[in-house]
């Protein structure tokens, strides 16, 4: 694993930690470093430059359009809630906004509840 990917995994870590999410889980996606919740991967790394979402499929055309040099579609991920993200591009508050989305896309409705109760 190269030391980008380590850098990538570890400020991901990080910025779920500070958002407060519960029950996530240190994990790997197809092979590649990701968090999941309730088994299920939320973001994943796709290698040292770009990370992927868990989000609907609406909501991924208005990020991409509120914000192309961030977000991006690639014909693999075309028709599938999976949002690929440029790490380098995106600032810690924004990630940390994606992360609890992508989140509260997968977790359960208990979860869900328990986290927005605060």
């Amino acid at each position: 694993m190269s030391t980008g990917i380590d850098a990538i995994s570890q400020r991901l870590q990080r910025v779920a930690a500070e958002a407060r999410l519960p029950e996530v889980e240190v994990s790997s996606h197809y092979g590649t470093p990701a968090l999941k919740v309730g088994g299920k991967a939320f973001v994943s790394i796709k290698n040292d430059e770009t990370i992927v979402l868990a989000l609907p499929i609406d909501r991924k055309e208005q990020l991409i359009e509120m914000a192309p040099e961030i977000y991006f579609q690639s014909d693999h991920y075309v028709g599938w809630p999976s949002l690929p993200t440029r790490i380098a591009a995106i600032g810690d508050d924004e990630l940390k906004f994606r992360l609890i989305e992508a989140w509260q896309f997968r977790a359960s409705k208990k979860l869900r509840v328990a986290f927005d109760a605060g």
